[in-house]
């Protein structure tokens, strides 16, 4: 059919889907490494225990057909085995049925992860790795055209996903309308990257560039993504490079790889015809009448769903990452309202005295990705997503974020629990567990160059005060 067929797209809706699967694998191999003492039989908040108080209509989970932590594994390697195939395009080889089907089973197997979560799963980009994973079902397969329908939902999907965070920035912290909150961001972000630091030490001029820059990529280009080519594939081209800029400069899971291939799928194939030497193949076909019935009724629903997220927007109340389902249909998007202007830091230590007096000896456990040793240079992480860290970053902000979790953690850092300790970058006490944890709070910053010349650190910190104070083991239990 002429209208549902978009033509120019087939290269840029393969880039779309073989970048979604990349993301699908690295957040189902995110769940095979961390589930068990994140949310397993022996985790700080165990699932089992999550899905027998809640019903399957707030959180629709295939592990409420039954949960045991080998089931759960099966499951993720299921979406690491069924994502990896996908990558290398042979989902979409399959006949269209089946290769829907594909998708599908990887959006069915995500959700029940996510809703199984709990606190671990509560970021932002869980919704929009599972909205933007539904819309690749009905984007057609290998030997079908695009749907220009599909084309257009993504496209509204990134239009609510840079929209919403702009507005979200530009009504919240003052900083953001006098040009100063990358003075602080590149330093107090969750998890700084390898050249945070470099960031954070740019000029302040250019540091205002860099706010009006995402003001002008948030608030005013997103309406361009509904133009005419070339000027719509321009707008979603600026936004890609403003993603970019965010992966150099810091580690977000896979927010912002989730931004660039919804902009790759707005891009034509004459772009990419010009920089990659390949072509769309001939002898393309229409889509059948099924699918085409499919995709009308699936477009009619999501503008139905977008109601809220669209008033969500525009409210001067906005929310920021909420979902208004439990499917996680169509959600509403945006993130760092607020800046924090100082960072801080949860140090968590060790002491192998029963006892611990003024002498004692204290060792720090190390994290993978948050700041810890002052020497130890920032790691590049994205789109890998250290659950743990993030937390430990919300904790230092506010110390109800680690209510629920916080003494579990230190209690399986007494038992020496073995899949706790591989959530971390470097244990103190690989022999025995220790005798007693505690957590102090530290303020940390980026040293000044002259310091980093001088002392070979890339932090400085100072200590504000106890996060928790001495556990035993005898205590914990």
């Amino acid at each position: 059919m002429v209208w549902f067929d978009a033509d120019g797209y087939w290269l840029s809706r393969l880039l779309f889907k073989e970048g979604l699967a990349a993301i699908y694998l690295a957040a189902f191999l995110v769940a095979v490494n961390q589930f068990r003492p994140l949310i397993g039989d022996g985790g700080m908040l165990p699932a089992r225990r999550y899905l027998a108080g809640s019903p399957w209509q707030r959180s629709p989970s295939v592990f409420h057909v039954h949960y045991s932590d080998r089931f759960f594994a099966v499951v993720a390697w299921c979406g690491v085995a069924l994502s990896g195939l996908a990558l290398f395009g042979l989902v979409d080889r399959l006949p269209l049925p089946l290769a829907m089907l594909g998708w599908l089973l990887l959006w069915g197997l995500y959700l029940s992860i996510v809703n199984v979560g709990q606190l671990w799963y509560s970021f932002g980009w869980e919704s929009l790795l599972l909205e933007v994973g539904l819309l690749a079902v009905f984007a057609g397969n290998w030997d079908t055209a695009p749907p220009l329908l599909t084309l257009l939902l993504l496209r509204w999907l990134l239009f609510r996903l840079e929209f919403g965070a702009g507005l979200i920035k530009i009504r919240g912290d003052p900083c953001w309308r006098d040009l100063t909150c990358l003075n602080y961001h590149h330093e107090t972000q969750p998890m700084p990257g390898p050249l945070s630091w470099y960031f954070h030490h740019l000029p302040r001029p250019l540091h205002k560039v860099e706010v009006a820059g995402n003001h002008f990529t948030q608030l005013i280009v997103p309406f361009f993504l509904f133009a005419p080519q070339p000027v719509a594939g321009g707008a979603a081209g600026i936004m890609v490079l403003t993603q970019l800029w965010l992966v150099a400069s810091g580690n977000f899971a896979w927010l912002n790889w989730l931004a660039i291939v919804l902009g790759l799928s707005v891009l034509p194939d004459a772009f990419w015809v010009f920089v990659l030497p390949v072509s769309s193949p001939s002898g393309v076909g229409s889509a059948p009448p099924w699918f085409v019935i499919l995709v009308v009724a699936v477009t009619v629903a999501v503008v139905a769903l977008s109601y809220r997220p669209a008033r969500n927007m525009f409210s001067s109340h906005q929310m920021m990452n909420a979902s208004f389902d439990p499917w996680h249909l169509v959600n509403t998007y945006g993130a760092f309202g607020h800046i924090t202007k100082i960072r801080r830091e949860i140090v968590v230590e060790g002491c192998s005295d029963a006892h611990p007096g003024p002498d004692s000896e204290w060792l720090a456990y190390e994290f993978r990705g948050k700041p810890g040793d002052l020497r130890r240079r920032p790691r590049q992480f994205a789109p890998y997503h250290l659950r743990l860290d993030w937390l430990m970053w919300f904790a230092a902000i506010s110390p109800g974020y680690a209510a629920s979790w916080f003494g579990a953690f230190v209690t399986r850092l007494l038992e020496g629990d073995r899949a706790t300790l591989k959530l971390l970058h470097h244990n103190p006490f690989p022999n025995a567990p220790p005798a007693a944890i505690r957590a102090r709070t530290f303020r940390y910053r980026f040293t000044t160059p002259a310091e980093r010349r001088e002392t070979g650190a890339w932090w400085f910190r100072s200590l504000e005060g106890e996060f928790c104070p001495p556990v035993s083991r005898r205590s914990a239990h």
